[in-house]
């Protein structure tokens, strides 16, 4: 090798050297700021990844940086703080994380919950346990407001749903396309659904049994769960005993179409000033489930939004017209507010029958996967078969307590397959809390119907306050 040689190799040499001593020193540098920043973080919420219960990764927003616990005295704190929060509301939320719109269609028994809004003075209420799944799982983007939160209909204490909808935006695992960058907080909008998260799977792992997620849907920001409805069906369930059917169905025919409603609902004169509400649909059906010839009924009435109260009202006024008690003339008289301007004195129908069945919306189609309609399944028959068992237990108790006259054999209830669930659970915890009695007749008495003696004609009753005296007294609060 010639001394030329030589040298340009010393050359490449030194300048190896001096790259590789740079590369040391950046090393070095890197792992100094490494350590800052884990100084940092262990002070800090951040995001991390969270191994779910099917063992797949799914980012989580709100999870401190893990790290030994040594002081019990912050420990107590941190229990403190805990115990202090309200579901839904004091979230520690990150915005660096993709988020999306979405609307989920929800079902829930209604038996043991203080209606379905959490502003209800009780607990629990469907929307808290549903805020406390939504923090649990990490799926929360902030509080209500900052999530743009809207719910289709605000269902009132022991009634259920089959088809309640909220919206709201929830995390996603996905980034947009077009995107130059991962930009905090991004934005996701269109229909794309693969690779995002099941939302339905994931909630319904946390949820409580009487709770479910039947599905989702991306939707447009300018949705709203409950301005965006274009109709609710709500039906009421009852055993059909010896009421008169075909005048109850004829009765509630004269709901259909655009009425004035005061007379049928529980009035807020401070809230709402517009009592006149549409029906579109009004029909009773029957079923083959049976109960020692009783048959098991139902009132499904459908229109574009209802007052408070309105279908319980509505129903109770059918009940004393199929017993005979009332004419079918008096919808015609009471939904007259310039004759009947004050509301007659009645109780409405029993809550734990009513049921909110669907609510329908344009352009709006949830998904449920393959695996989340397989466990909901599993999950609504165990729970078929669990109340099948109770309901057993009180034909055992009615056996053995309560004698049929003549000898007559009581018939149990058939299996109630998965498709009429929704169906019976509702009137099976009715049977069991009414002592088997439902609307004034009797089960035990072979299906007749005890007409109270000292019924009081509607039009003859005390009357409630109008809606002018409301306002007038409103007024003078003022």
């Amino acid at each position: 090798m010639s001394k030329e040689e030589r040298e340009m190799a010393g050359d490449v040499v030194a300048r190896l050297q001096s790259q590789l001593q740079s590369l040391q020193n950046r090393v070095k540098e890197l792992e100094a700021e490494n350590a800052k920043l884990v100084s940092q973080l262990s002070k800090c919420c951040c995001h991390k990844t969270e191994k779910m219960h099917n063992g797949s990764d799914v980012k989580c927003f709100n999870s401190s940086v893990a790290s030994p616990r040594t002081n019990n005295g912050d420990d107590e704190t941190r229990k403190k703080k805990a115990s202090e929060r309200i579901p839904g509301y004091n979230l520690e939320i990150m915005t660096h994380h993709s988020k999306r719109y979405v609307a989920l269609k929800v079902m829930y028994f209604g038996k043991r919950f203080y209606g379905f809004a959490s502003e209800a003075q009780m607990d629990p209420t469907v929307e808290s346990e549903i805020f406390k799944a939504l923090e649990k799982t990490r799926l929360s983007v902030g509080d209500k407001k900052e999530s743009l939160y809207s719910r289709c209909g605000r269902t009132d204490k022991g009634v259920s749903a089959v088809g309640q909808v909220i919206a709201l935006y929830l995390r996603s695992n996905l980034k947009e396309a077009d995107a130059n960058n991962n930009t905090s907080g991004e934005l996701i909008s269109g229909t794309q659904t693969e690779g995002e998260i099941d939302y339905v799977r994931v909630l319904n792992r946390v949820l409580p049994n009487d709770i479910r997620i039947l599905g989702w849907s991306p939707v447009s920001i300018d949705f709203s769960a409950r301005f965006s409805c274009l109709a609710r069906e709500y039906t009421y369930f009852f055993w059909g005993g010896n009421l008169n059917l075909p005048d109850m169905e004829n009765a509630g025919k004269k709901f259909i179409g655009e009425h004035d409603f005061r007379n049928f609902c529980k009035m807020d004169a401070a809230n709402v000033h517009n009592y006149r509400r549409r029906v579109t649909l009004f029909e009773i059906s029957s079923s083959n489930m049976r109960f020692e010839g009783n048959q098991l009924c139902a009132i499904k009435v459908k229109g574009s939004a209802f007052l408070w109260h309105q279908v319980r009202c509505m129903v109770a006024v059918l009940f004393m017209i199929g017993q005979g008690v009332e004419s079918i003339d008096v919808i015609d008289a009471l939904l007259d507010t310039e004759k009947t301007p004050r509301k007659p004195q009645y109780a409405m129908a029993p809550e734990i029958p009513l049921v909110l069945q669907s609510c329908h919306f344009e352009d709006v189609n949830f998904i449920c996967s393959s695996d989340s309609g397989q466990a909901l399944r599993i999950h609504l028959e165990n729970e078929c078969r669990a109340y099948q068992l109770q309901s057993a237990i009180f034909h055992e108790a009615l056996l053995s307590c309560l004698p049929l006259a003549n000898g007559a054999e009581t018939k149990f209830l058939p299996y109630i397959s998965i498709k009429v669930l929704l169906f019976c659970l509702s009137v099976l915890i009715c049977f069991a809390e009414r002592a088997l009695t439902f609307s004034g007749k009797s089960l035990l008495n072979e299906g007749t119907i005890k007409k109270v003696a000292s019924h009081v004609p509607l039009l003859s009753r005390p009357t409630e306050p109008s809606y002018e005296e409301r306002c007038a007294k409103l007024n003078s609060r003022r």
